[in-house]
């Protein structure tokens, strides 16, 4: 990768590092508005539904936020190690880095990643003798 397509891409990264800080979390409403109040029987399940939602997007935007981070720090360090896979060391097809900067993996190794990280799936045929 050429120095002016790392550039572009760090570019990039800073400006969707930047959107993400300026988003700021999603408020988490809480269950109740004082201590001694019980919280309405009909509008629980839709309060417990919000706050599911919005803690599972501040999670995801924390974990991009990390990504992206992590890619900053190794297009500054390590320029000539940005957008090669970390599993393969081959380099990350193009069109995958210019949609996601921040991917760390090829996609054949996500899917090899993704495939044994499944829980409950069998790795071998021989595993039930």
């Amino acid at each position: 990768m050429d120095a002016a397509t790392r550039k572009r891409l760090r570019d990039r990264l800073v400006s969707l590092r930047d959107e993400l800080t300026a988003e700021g979390g999603l408020d988490i409403p809480p269950a109740r508005t004082d201590a001694v109040s019980q919280p309405d029987d009909d509008e629980a399940p839709l309060t417990e539904m919000t706050q599911t939602i919005a803690s599972n997007r501040n999670r995801e935007r924390g974990e991009r936020l990390a990504q992206i981070r992590d890619a900053l720090a190794l297009i500054d360090e390590d320029p000539e190690e940005f957008g090669l896979c970390e599993d393969c060391e081959e380099p990350i097809k193009a069109r995958r880095i210019e949609l996601m900067p921040w991917v760390v993996l090829c996609v054949a190794c996500q899917e090899k990643r993704e495939r044994d990280d499944r829980p409950g799936r069998r790795k071998n045929l021989r595993d039930y003798r």
